[in-house]
């Protein structure tokens, strides 16, 4: 069985995985800017070595700098390292979260985008204690609604495979 999932303005962005004997085409729109993430990643980890707190990872497709657990004082000083090492990325860009700078590619894409709606693929959920607005399928509350919602999906597929029988 082949699973596929592309769009013809982004086929270069089309990988492909072996999943239990069955290749499974991914879209990746960001696939091409690895490299590059990879590369700021190093300079990151690099130029924020200095200060006490501050971490780097890398997502693959985006890269984070924590600054938590880093003194008040020195948060401006790693904001600023971060923008200096993007003025050579055009293509990247930068978010802010809480206490997170997170490196991406500058492309309209989304996790939105990635839900597959077309033939019944996949349906988005919103995670948010507070409603919002938002094109997602179902919203839950929290990550225990998240993880009682799965458990009841297993018990759903179970019930089905069962009827088959």
């Amino acid at each position: 069985m082949r699973f596929e999932a592309y769009s013809s303005e982004h086929t270069k962005a089309v990988g492909s995985i072996l999943c239990k004997g069955k290749e499974i085409n991914l879209f990746q729109p960001a696939r091409e800017f690895i490299p590059m993430i990879n590369e700021v990643f190093r300079t990151l980890v690099e130029v924020t070595k200095d200060i006490p707190g501050a971490s780097v990872e890398n997502h693959k497709f985006c890269t984070s700098v924590h600054y938590g657990y880093v003194d008040e004082k020195s948060s401006p000083m790693i904001a600023q390292r971060v923008h200096d090492v993007l003025k050579d990325y055009p293509r990247l860009t930068l978010t802010h979260g809480r206490k997170v700078l997170e490196v991406r590619p500058l492309i309209d894409w989304d996790k939105g985008k990635a839900v597959l709606r077309e033939g019944n693929r996949g349906y988005g959920i919103l995670v948010s204690s507070v409603p919002k607005e938002s094109k997602a399928f179902l919203s839950l509350r929290d990550t225990s609604e998240v993880k009682q919602f799965l458990k009841s999906l297993v018990r759903w597929k179970e019930q089905m495979s069962n009827v088959g029988s």
